[in-house]
């Protein structure tokens, strides 16, 4: 077993601190919402606001099991594949 020392405290105190302005800077500059649009989830505002449709319609396709979705912590998360399938499928 290793002994932890009080230097040993103070370099993990940095990281934490580190690792915790990193994500507050990403939920102030918005780059958290980017960072899940890269892995092809989007929050429903940010759906609503592209597709100019309202929270019924997405919450219609959500029931209707058009579209796969998400429920983290209250707040919904659609898969953007499933919403550009769908909306390019009605335009053709």
């Amino acid at each position: 077993m290793e002994t932890l020392t009080k230097n040993d405290l103070e370099v993990l105190k940095n990281q934490l601190i580190t690792e915790l302005e990193r994500l507050i800077d990403l939920k102030i500059n918005g780059e958290a919402e980017k960072e899940r649009e890269e892995f092809g989830w989007m929050r429903s505002k940010t759906i609503r606001k592209k597709l100019n449709i309202s929270a019924a319609t997405l919450q219609n396709l959500r029931i209707t099991g058009k579209i796969r979705f998400k429920k983290l912590l209250g707040s919904y998360y659609y898969n953007k594949e499933d919403l550009q399938k769908l909306f390019s499928d009605e335009n053709e």
